[in-house]
């Protein structure tokens, strides 16, 4: 005969295995991008950061769930170009030496089409917090190049943002106000 309280225990066990369903994934900035265009005079200027981490929580059974945290490293902004970068990590833009970090955390994941994700969230740039909505597309899982490793896969995520919200307003005309910034992630299992 099962002791009922047993039974009670083996039922919360299985109601509480959705809750396993979240992998979480490391971002692997070696295969990773995050990457930004904005308008100089009358061309565009494209620029990179190198070093950035991250944790993405996906939850499998249930998208909405998910998580996403990111920390870049301001000082490792790349134009290829060392003396435009030194201009941009000074007070003039990102203020490196104040504002070491650009930050993005989660505060909703939601699926709007089959593998159409939009992560909102607070992005942190210049001591400037602001909520926006990254589009990204989900590009599901694979083994990874290591025996028994996963990879999963974020591509395609691009937003504008207008730089004066986060409080670099250095050069107007000269300078467009509007960033685009773009997404390519690889993230380890």
């Amino acid at each position: 005969m099962r002791h009922p309280f047993r039974t009670a225990l083996a039922v919360l066990a299985l109601a509480a295995l959705p809750a396993l369903a979240q992998d979480t994934y490391k971002i692997d900035p070696v295969h990773s991008e995050v990457s930004f265009k904005v308008r100089h005079a009358l061309a565009k200027v494209s620029g990179r950061f190198s070093k950035f981490s991250g944790t993405i929580k996906v939850d499998s059974t249930d998208i909405s769930k998910s998580s996403v945290e990111v920390s870049i490293d301001a000082t490792s902004i790349s134009t290829d170009n060392e003396a435009r970068d030194k201009h941009l990590q000074s007070p003039d833009f990102f203020d490196t030496a104040k504002f070491p970090a650009i930050t993005f955390k989660s505060t909703s994941v939601k699926e709007v089409a089959k593998g159409k994700l939009e992560v909102t969230g607070d992005f942190t740039l210049h001591g400037v917090t602001r909520r926006i909505t990254f589009p990204i597309t989900n590009a599901g899982t694979m083994p990874g190049m290591k025996p028994g490793t996963v990879v999963a896969g974020f591509t395609d995520g691009t937003v504008t943002i207008n730089r004066n919200d986060f409080g670099i307003k250095t050069y107007p005309g000269a300078l467009g106000d509007d960033v685009v910034i773009s997404l390519n992630i690889e993230a380890g299992k």
